[in-house]
C-alpha cells in the first residue's frame, strides 16, 4: 500500500491534450486539496498535423503540452518520447513507463481506459497498469536505475473519448467528479493546444474541440447532478487499493453516476 503521507498524483496520457480533455478538472481539484500534480504524455503528438512534418509538429505540440500542464499548476511535464500510433506493449516500453512512475512515486495514477477508441489509448492503459503493479518490486530493474515505488497506487481510468465505448454505448464509470467551477481553467488549459484545431478539422471533421469537451463534460455531469463532470473507473483488482480515494478526498464533489435501468449501481459512492 502507498504511504498515506504521499500526496503526489501522476497523469500518464497518450497524447498532448488528452489530459486537458479527460482529467484536468480533477487534477485541479486534487491540487487544491494539497496534492502535487505531475503530467506525462507518451508521445509529442508527432502525427497531429495535416500539413507540418513530423519533427516540426512534435516541437509545437510538446510546447503546447508544457503550457497546458503549467496552466493547471502541474509541478512537471514529461514526454516519454514514443511516436504517435506506434506505442506498443513490449519490454522496452514497459521499462520506460515504469521508470516514469518511479520518478514520481505517486499515490494516485490516472490513465486512459483499456477499451478506448484507438490503440494508442488502449496500449497506454495496458503499459500504465503494468507499471503500477511492477514499480514497487525491488527486483524489477529499470534502465535508468530508478528506485522502486513505495507501494501500489490508486489507479483510475479516465472516461473514454465522448464517454462511449467501442459499441457506441455509454462507457461505465464508478465516479464522476464535479468540475463545474474549474471548467474555465480546464478550457484555458485545452486552449493551449491551438495546433489541434487544424488537425481535428482535417482528420475528424471537428472544428470546436473546446466546445465538444464542454458538451461531453456536461453530459457526464448530468449523470451525477453536476453542471460539468469528469468520469472515472477505478481499477480494483488484486493488490490495488479498493477504497475510492477520490470520493474520500472530494466528498460530495465525487459521486457515482445515477443508476441506469437494470444496472444495479448506486447513486453515491460508499
Amino acid at each position: 500500500m502507498t504511504d498515506p503521507s504521499n500526496r503526489r498524483v501522476l497523469a500518464i496520457m497518450p497524447h498532448p491534450d488528452d489530459m486537458e480533455i479527460l482529467c484536468a478538472g480533477t487534477l485541479l481539484r486534487l491540487r487544491a486539496a494539497g496534492y502535487e500534480i505531475h503530467v506525462a504524455t507518451m508521445t509529442p503528438g508527432d502525427m497531429g498535423s495535416p500539413t507540418l512534418p513530423q519533427q516540426e509538429i512534435a516541437a509545437i505540440r510538446r510546447e503546447e503540452a508544457r503550457r497546458g500542464a503549467e496552466a493547471i499548476g502541474a509541478a512537471s511535464y514529461t514526454c516519454l518520447g514514443f511516436e504517435d500510433v506506434e506505442i506498443v506493449f513490449d519490454r522496452a516500453s514497459r521499462h520506460r513507463v515504469c521508470g516514469m512512475l518511479r520518478q514520481v512515486d505517486p499515490a494516485i495514477v490516472f490513465t486512459t481506459p483499456p477499451d478506448d477508441y484507438m490503440y494508442d489509448h488502449i496500449v497506454t492503459s495496458q503499459l500504465v497498469r503494468d507499471a503500477t503493479f511492477n514499480a514497487p518490486m525491488r527486483n524489477y530493474f529499470t534502465p535508468g536505475g530508478e528506485k522502486p515505488c513505495s507501494g501500489v497506487p490508486w489507479l483510475y481510468y479516465t472516461d473514454t473519448v465522448e464517454g462511449i465505448d467501442m459499441d457506441g454505448a455509454r462507457a461505465r464509470a464508478t465516479c464522476i467528479v464535479d468540475v463545474s467551477d474549474v471548467m474555465g481553467q480546464k478550457a484555458a488549459a485545452l486552449a493551449c493546444h491551438a495546433s489541434q484545431r487544424e488537425w481535428l478539422r482535417a482528420h475528424h471533421g471537428v472544428d470546436e474541440y473546446i466546445e465538444a469537451m464542454q458538451r461531453w463534460c456536461a453530459a457526464r455531469g448530468a449523470e451525477a447532478g453536476f453542471a460539468f463532470g469528469e468520469a472515472f473507473r477505478q481499477h480494483r483488482g488484486h493488490a490495488y487499493p479498493s477504497d475510492d480515494l477520490l470520493a474520500g478526498l472530494l466528498g460530495a464533489r465525487a459521486l457515482a453516476p445515477a443508476p441506469q435501468q437494470g444496472d444495479g449501481s448506486h447513486a453515491q459512492t460508499p
